[in-house]
């Protein structure tokens, strides 16, 4: 006895619209996360650039251009006290300590918020040539 398409039970219809739901939840959970992890990048790019230059500019300087760069990409949580600590040592050859902490949350429809921690200190040498 042969079976015919028309006496199958279809078992993989669920298994295909779990799996449709699934990638759909996924893809909206990206659409809001991306965006926001992507200017993080860019943002502690931009910052360790500027520490770069700590030759040339002041400490204050160095601090006001990376709050810039923060409200330029829409960061206001790197503008609160403590988010951004910039300290220059040494004189001609020094270092420049550069420290991102901050946590930016991200609103999942009303549904849950997701947190992305920026947690990013180095250290940048620089010599001054003037």
């Amino acid at each position: 006895m042969t079976r015919t398409l028309s006496s199958q039970r279809g078992e993989g219809k669920i298994g295909c619209i779990v799996s449709l739901l699934v990638l759909v939840v996924l893809g909206a959970v990206a659409f809001k996360v991306v965006p926001v992890v992507f200017s993080n990048q860019e943002f502690v790019r931009s910052a360790e650039e500027i520490a770069g230059r700590a030759a040339t500019l002041s400490q204050d300087n160095i601090t006001l251009q990376i709050q810039k760069r923060a409200q330029d990409l829409e960061i206001m949580e790197a503008l609160e006290p403590g988010a951004v600590t910039v300290v220059k040592s040494g004189g001609g050859q020094g270092t420049c300590r550069l420290s991102l902490n901050y946590v930016r949350k991200v609103d999942l429809f009303g549904i849950t918020t997701i947190d992305i921690k920026t947690n990013k200190e180095k250290a940048i040498p620089f010599a001054d040539y003037r």
